[in-house]
């Protein structure tokens, strides 16, 4: 068993309290803290210090793939930033873009903006994770573009909503968040 989960996820250090939330049952799973660290600019080059740094813990890169899964990320997004083949099993993506993950809880949005919150305005695709990006955006900021707190907006909004949304719900909408759970779990077990 690891002693330490580190996980650096691609954002804004507003998001840690939201993803702290989001993650609270794997770290009571796992039963050993989970380290939330904000690589805004460059999470990919502090995933690969993180690897030579902190060599004992259970290094996790959380990243945004800004398209849909072709079978390829690692190759074009990780391999020409030098990560190593080795480190792909701790590479998760949020496909295609942490927005997309909350798509998978309207009554967590609507909780969050309340009154004047377009539920309407999401409909479409289920499978969140075939939604291209701009329409995710598109889809959020129309839902809540009537509501007091205004359009979407990823740091005014994205830090309150993450910590409201059901981590099961996007597990069993967004596969590669699944893998990601399944995945900790299983790679912070000795052996």
């Amino acid at each position: 068993m690891v002693g330490e989960v580190r996980i650096y996820f691609e954002g804004d250090p507003a998001l840690r309290p939201g993803f702290r939330e989001f993650f609270r049952e794997l770290e009571k799973t796992l039963g050993v803290p989970v380290q939330l660290i904000a690589a805004k600019a460059r999470p990919i080059q502090a995933f690969q210090l993180a690897l030579e740094g902190h060599p004992n813990a259970l290094n996790i890169l959380l990243i945004d793939s800004e398209r849909s899964d072709d079978g390829k990320l690692f190759e074009t997004i990780c391999r020409p930033q030098g990560v190593s083949q080795p480190s792909k099993e701790a590479v998760f993506w949020m496909v295609q873009c942490m927005e997309s993950w909350f798509l998978t809880d309207v009554a967590a949005l609507k909780t969050y903006y309340a009154q004047g919150f377009n539920e309407k305005a999401l409909a479409g695709n289920p499978k969140v994770e075939e939604i291209p990006k701009a329409d995710v955006l598109d889809r959020l900021k129309k839902a809540s573009e009537d509501t007091t707190k205004g359009r979407y907006h990823k740091t005014k909004h994205a830090p309150h909503i993450l910590k409201l949304i059901q981590a099961d719900n996007v597990r069993n909408a967004a596969p590669h968040c699944n893998r990601l759970f399944e995945s900790v779990v299983r790679l912070s077990q000795p052996g």
